[in-house]
């Protein structure tokens, strides 16, 4: 497990472009994982399995992003 959490520690810039990039796409007219998001937070109504899997993958790269910092942040 310390190499795993090591490699996400050793590629924050990595996760910050991944998050930038395909984190937000499609860009217009708003960033995709935001519209997941508002969707979620407003019940998830009508919301299928492919949507839950799209959230997912929009969101891996903010989440090993975030997790890449807490780490920097801890073993500082």
């Amino acid at each position: 497990m310390n190499k795993f959490l090591h490699y996400i520690e050793s590629n924050t810039k990595i996760w910050a472009l991944a998050s930038l990039s395909l984190g937000l796409a499609p860009f217009f007219p708003e960033p995709h994982i935001w519209g997941k998001l508002k969707w979620i937070a407003g019940g998830a109504v009508g919301m299928g399995s492919i949507d839950w899997f799209d959230t997912l993958m929009h969101g891996a790269p903010w989440l090993l992003l975030i997790l890449s910092l807490i780490l920097k942040l801890k073993n500082k």
